[in-house]
């Protein structure tokens, strides 16, 4: 018996090998049409695939991601064999699918197979083994005489669940672009800054919560309006004044991806263009020290100007190399902050920071781009108050009479007083702190006087 089958697997293998290497392509493509058309007749499954990656740009396909949500949810304890994906805070790792393994699912009294494949290139060698470079994709394969539940209903409940899933599971991330292969690279977001613990003035965080807020509940108003779902904010002041920290508090609060994009590593337009699409939904694209990034901010030098500007500073030589070396352009930027390109995709807020704004051009950061503007200023009564919660537990003092009045008369980033305020030891009690506080104010006024 086994020597009748070896035959005739080595005929079947004889006769492909003669139908590739002598058989015109279209003639090969038309037998194998007909050749599975006849199969079908037979083959009582429908068979619908789902691939990781879709369209030119290899985006990840979000059905794909929920899927995969939906299977390590509810069909991954059934599997036989599994792969360890990640590992979140203190919990167990999480577990799915290994390639090429088979699960089975039920929806209203219907059975449904599952089963994660991966693409081998034909110009590969096969292998057990397959390179994480060959993209997956998952198999949904039940009986025809349930297509209309399955297409209608049983897809879309899968949808459904994955995204709930991810929602309820959600860990944010930190990205950045990788110089090397212009390709995002991501760490796990742990940055503990909150709005409750943001020193900024009461008011001003409530307005700004609000604002976020507003923009996460009005997709239906920008389809409305014919306007891309997105929202820019300039964030712009001396430095110290928390700046970043105003990024990762609205993080927290709007769970969003933080895709911190290092124009100098970007190598023209077309390259901009490509990261943008590799963004997700629910994400902050942020480009600090915007008025550092490249030669395409503040105002627009004549040719003539950059003629004549002649320095013989070697390190000044070297900054000027480095910002030619990528092609990046005003124009390139502009297109991916509000062009066509922008439209791709949605849920998304792009922020700029600077300590200089009136060095970036006008038209980088006007109404419709950076819808608003807000002025990271030097430390108030109000927010030191935050911060001395914040590090020294304390809500009221005595001390805070003149500390108010100190606020009024001179200037202090709000990483200065916080620095202030830290214990130095543990002998230093509440008081000692706020009294160096003091001490630095009056140090700052006096010097403010003297300039």
């Amino acid at each position: 018996m086994f020597t009748q089958y070896g035959s005739a697997i080595g005929g079947l293998v004889l006769l492909q090998a003669m139908l590739q290497q002598y058989f015109p392509p279209v003639l090969r493509e038309l037998l194998e049409r007909y050749f599975y058309k006849w199969v079908s007749f037979f083959y009582p499954y429908v068979e619908i695939s789902f691939h990781e990656f879709t369209g030119k740009y290899m985006k990840r396909s979000e059905a794909f991601m929920a899927i995969q949500n939906y299977l390590t949810e509810n069909a991954a304890s059934r599997a036989k064999r599994l792969k360890a994906d990640s590992v979140k805070d203190n919990r167990p790792l999480i577990l799915s699918m290994d390639d090429y393994e088979e699960v089975d699912d039920e929806y209203n009294g219907v059975n449904i197979t599952w089963s994660s494949n991966r693409i081998v290139p034909a110009s590969t060698t096969f292998s057990l083994y397959p390179t994480t470079q060959n993209p997956r994709y998952y198999m949904l394969t039940f009986h025809r005489r349930h297509r209309k539940l399955i297409t209608q209903s049983y897809i879309n409940h899968v949808l459904t669940e994955g995204k709930a899933i991810a929602s309820r599971n959600r860990q944010l991330k930190l990205y950045t672009n990788d110089p090397q292969d212009s390709m995002w690279i991501h760490a796990v977001f742990k940055h503990p800054a909150t709005f409750e613990t943001l020193a900024m003035h009461p008011d001003r965080k409530t307005e700004i919560m609000n604002d976020l807020t507003k923009f996460t509940e009005s997709k239906e108003y920008y389809a409305k309006i014919g306007k891309a779902w997105k929202r820019g904010y300039l964030l712009y002041g001396p430095p110290g004044t928390g700046k970043s920290t105003m990024i990762a508090a609205m993080a927290n609060f709007l769970k969003y991806d933080v895709y911190d994009l290092e124009l100098t590593a970007v190598n023209d337009n077309t390259e901009l263009r490509r990261l943008l699409i590799e963004t997700s939904n629910k994400s902050i694209i942020v480009i600090e020290d915007i008025d550092c990034s490249l030669n395409l901010t503040g105002q627009r030098k004549k040719a003539e100007e950059q003629n004549n500007d002649k320095d013989d500073d070697p390190l000044k030589k070297m900054t000027r190399t480095d910002k030619k070396s990528s092609k990046v352009t005003l124009s390139g930027l502009l297109n991916f902050i509000d062009g066509i390109w922008s439209a791709c995709g949605g849920e998304r807020v792009i922020i700029f920071t600077t300590n200089h704004v009136n060095k970036l051009d006008p038209a980088l950061i006007r109404r419709g781009r950076m819808d608003k503007h807000i002025e990271m200023s030097y430390c108030c009564f109000e927010a030191f108050k935050v911060l001395a919660k914040n590090y020294l537990n304390v809500e009221n003092h005595p001390l805070f009479e003149t500390i108010s009045r100190l606020f009024s008369e001179t200037y202090m980033t709000p990483a200065d007083v916080a620095e202030n305020l830290m214990p130095k030891s543990n002998n230093k009690d509440v008081e000692a702190c706020l009294r160096n506080l003091i001490e630095a104010l009056e140090a700052a006024k006096k010097k403010a006087a003297e300039r």
